[in-house]
């Protein structure tokens, strides 16, 4: 195999490789630049994301700002790693203090079960990192080109499949995480090794890490709310009754693509091999290895697994992942169709308890606007001393309640004025949001502040319809890097300029089919306006039980633009 720790000579690397392979395990001067007033630098910029943060700014104000002479309000975004979405009642607890001490009073739950603390300081951001370093959770790659947070099902079922499901996703978080000390020795004070002139070794990072960002989704095929066929691995659990038979892995999943590079797209996993039971960090070692070695590390827009596993063609990927496995590898084996399952409101864990599921509308819990989500979630987790667990859908389970729970439990959210989850229609309720304008650097267009209109626009569509309630995902994303993995939605809206977004449609609800851009350009006050047509011809042609997205794929481009009076894209 190829030695990760040294580039072939005649190897072409990005900047972004030099600086990984210069910064001494991830140290470089990033303790200097922290002590320093001044923003870091590009370099820095590119090690933070390793220990979990990213530096950005304020956009709303930057414009205001610069007219007045002064610099960027410069800010950062903060990742704690947990997989599984799983967390302790205190854990919780001592992540919203943290949140109204240095995160503007907001706790952010993303498309990957984790928190993200928005609006940092970098006079804060040692203290952040380390208050949650002090909840026994870590921000230690949860950013970069590292394996991120892994991802499971989030339900709380009191059974072996399930028990499994969390376990697999810690013990893959535990095992894939880098071993350097600088995130150590830089936000939580560990004594530095003096005169270290070498990095520590890494056996599956070596001193370059991975060409790109590395995600893993663990699912089964009768609750894939992950959307595990998005991730650069995913890995489906298959079962009889109780007994876990063996997992499928699929590679070369990623939702991130640029406009006007074709090279680029987005791209489902293909199942390509089985594992058994055993076998699981053995197999996903493989992978990330495969990967290390050979993904492209001279254009990062062309680094993902997908690229890699495209380029070379599936035979030669599976050969080349049995020689890091060791042996021969099963093909993938059948699998039943995939479903997602709702798992908000009242639910049984199979133990005597329930869980309660509460919609977080893109995932931000913040009082605002008369409405004390972040208070009543505190006041839930005070009281009853649940388990919260976070959604890939953006949502909290509250686990291990008892069932004279329920009156008390709906009555402060009711208090609170937070909405209860049978108030959502269904386009609310399975609607994602990425957090986009202001705090995203990459954002072309808003995405969560829009989120809110938008589907009331698009609900009100459906309505006149006769498809009030429909259900249907929706995704809703300010660039097309895909963080609200748009491409596998129904209806996907991703930001386009400053004012349009591309509208596009025809995947499928489980999130086993891509969808395909048909309006390359529509400006935000026409997109639902676009959508009425559309939704009257599926109302008035559809098959029995026949779903939007299932619809929209069968229709050409061109029909579908014709509803609109638009024949060109």
């Amino acid at each position: 195999m190829t030695d990760p720790k040294q580039p072939s000579p005649t190897e072409k690397l990005s900047e972004v490789e030099r600086v990984k392979r210069a910064s001494l395990g991830l140290r470089g001067q990033v303790a200097e630049q922290l002590a320093s007033p001044d923003p870091f630098d590009d370099a820095h910029y590119q090690l933070l994301k390793f220990h979990g943060t990213y530096q950005g700014y304020d956009r709303d104000s930057a414009t205001e700002r610069k007219q007045r002479g002064e610099d960027k309000a410069w800010e950062f975004m903060i990742r704690a790693r947990i997989p599984g979405g799983k967390l302790t009642a205190q854990q919780y607890l001592e992540l919203d203090h943290l949140a109204v001490r240095y995160g503007a009073g907001s706790l952010r739950v993303t498309t990957r079960q984790t928190i993200q603390f928005h609006a940092v300081v970098k006079g804060d951001l040692k203290a952040t990192i380390a208050g949650i370093n002090d909840t026994l959770l870590t921000t230690l790659a949860t950013c970069g080109d590292v394996v991120r947070n892994v991802t499971t099902s989030p339900a709380p079922i009191a059974d072996a499949k399930h028990r499994r499901l969390q376990d697999d996703a810690r013990l893959l978080s535990t095992e894939l995480l880098p071993t350097s000390r600088a995130y150590h020795e830089i936000w939580l004070d560990e004594e530095q090794v003096a005169g270290r002139t070498e990095a520590e070794p890494d056996p599956l990072y070596g001193e370059r890490y991975l060409p790109r960002k590395f995600k893993i989704g663990i699912a089964t095929p009768d609750d894939n709310v992950v959307d595990v066929l998005t991730n650069d691995l995913g890995i489906v659990a298959l079962w009889e009754g109780d007994t876990l038979v063996g997992y499928n892995l699929a590679l070369g999943g990623g939702l991130g693509m640029t406009h006007n590079k074709p090279k680029t797209y987005p791209r489902l996993a293909t199942p390509l091999v089985f594992i058994g039971p055993d076998d699981l960090l053995k197999g996903t070692r493989a992978v990330v290895e495969l990967q290390r070695d050979h993904g492209d590390r001279g254009d990062r827009r062309h680094a993902r697994l997908k690229y890699l596993v495209d380029d070379r063609g599936l035979p030669w990927i599976k050969a080349t992942l049995e020689q890091y496995f060791g042996s021969a590898l099963e093909d993938a084996r059948p699998m039943p169709r995939f479903q997602i399952k709702d798992h908000t409101g009242w639910h049984e864990q199979g133990d005597g308890r329930f869980y309660y599921g509460l919609s977080i509308p893109s995932g931000r819990i913040k009082d605002r606007d008369g409405v004390q989500f972040r208070t009543a979630l505190r006041r839930i987790v005070e009281t009853f001393a649940p388990t919260p667990i976070l959604t890939p859908t953006q949502d909290i389970l509250f686990a291990d309640l008892p069932n004279n729970a329920r009156a008390k439990l709906e009555a402060i959210l009711v208090e609170h004025g937070v909405a209860l989850p049978q108030s959502f229609t269904q386009a609310a309720r399975w609607a994602l949001a990425c957090p986009a304008l202001p705090t995203c650097g990459l954002a072309l267009n808003e995405a969560e502040r829009i989120r809110e209109p938008l589907i009331a626009r698009i609900d009100a569509a459906l309505a006149t319809a006769g498809l009030a309630n429909e259900k249907l995902s929706i995704r809703i994303t300010g660039c097309p890097n895909g963080c609200a993995r748009p491409y596998a939605a129904e209806i996907g809206i991703v930001g386009r300029t400053a004012t349009d977004y591309a509208l596009f449609l025809g995947g499928d609800f489980e999130g086993t089919r891509l969808n395909r851009r048909i309006f390359d350009r529509i400006h935000l006050d026409r997109i639902a306006e676009t959508l009425a047509p559309i939704f009257q011809a599926y109302a008035e042609e559809r098959e029995t039980g026949e779903a939007f997205g299932d619809w929209a794929n069968v229709q050409t481009d061109d029909r579908l633009r014709s509803l609109t009076g638009k024949l060109a894209a």
